[in-house]
Formats: structure tokens, C-alpha cells, sequence
């Protein structure tokens, strides 16, 4: 796992009292489904809406604000970089995971370059993945 800089949001600390709300954006419906289930089978997150592209996902994520963004790295349209990078600028406290099924030496840098939180490959993604991603990109430095 490669983890980028972020912008930390202290309103997140409270995370374990409030359900972490994840918009998740792929083009293929069935890992789609798959982190659909990893999210409602991990306590505290829940899913707030799916799309497939990086358009859709830029007008997702202003229409429903969630906390955490998973993105796919490929996309059709623009790819989920530049949508990462769209999404950070109109909402910089959102926490973006990039995902993909390339190693992370191929992408690893790509997470920092776009604003992500961190690059995580779709063969590790689980349950026990997104809460420490989603914990380390939310409890600021130091």
C-alpha cells in the first residue's frame, strides 16, 4: 500500500460515531458489487452511490458529499486521476482510495501527483484495507 500526502479534516476524527459514506466509482459492475460488499460488511461505512465513470463520478461527489471517494484508476472518459484531481479541488477534505489492478510501483506516485490518500490494488482491497486507509488518511500528521 502506498499512501500519498493529504488534507486532513478534523471532523473526520469522530468517524466511529458517524457511518463513513463512499461513493465508489469503476466501470465494471462486477468489482463494483464486490466493494459493495466489502463496505456493508465493515462497521461504521456504507455506501452512497456507484458510478462508472470519471464524469459521473465528479457529479456524484458534488451531489452527495461522501467522506471517501473509491476510485478505479482506469476509466472510460476522462480516468480516475483527473477525476481525483477535479473531485480534491471542489471538495479537499474528501478522502480519494485509487485502485487498480496494476502493481503499486506502476501507480504508487500517481496517488500522490492526483491529491489521493493512498493507491491500493483491487487484489488486497477488504474490509480490514479500507479501515486502516480510511484511519491513517484521517488522523493528520503528527
Amino acid at each position: 500500500m502506498v499512501l500519498a500526502p493529504f488534507v486532513s479534516n478534523p471532523e473526520r476524527h469522530t468517524f466511529a460515531a458517524m457511518r463513513v459514506r463512499v461513493l465508489i466509482v469503476d466501470d465494471l459492475e462486477p468489482f463494483r458489487s464486490a466493494a459493495r460488499a466489502v463496505i456493508q460488511a465493515t462497521p461504521g461505512f456504507e455506501v452512497a452511490g456507484e458510478v462508472a465513470t470519471g464524469e459521473e463520478s465528479i457529479d456524484q461527489a458534488r451531489a452527495l458529499r461522501p467522506e471517501l471517494v473509491l476510485m478505479d484508476v482506469n476509466l472510460p472518459g476522462i480516468g480516475g486521476a483527473e477525476a481525483t484531481r477535479r473531485i480534491r479541488a471542489d471538495q479537499p477534505g474528501a478522502v480519494v482510495l485509487l485502485l487498480s489492478t496494476r502493481d503499486a510501483d506502476d501507480i504508487g506516485s500517481l496517488a500522490a501527483d492526483c491529491g489521493a490518500a493512498a493507491y491500493l490494488a483491487k487484489s488486497v482491497f477488504s474490509s480490514e484495507s479500507l479501515a486502516h486507509v480510511w484511519a491513517t488518511a484521517t488522523e493528520g500528521p503528527g
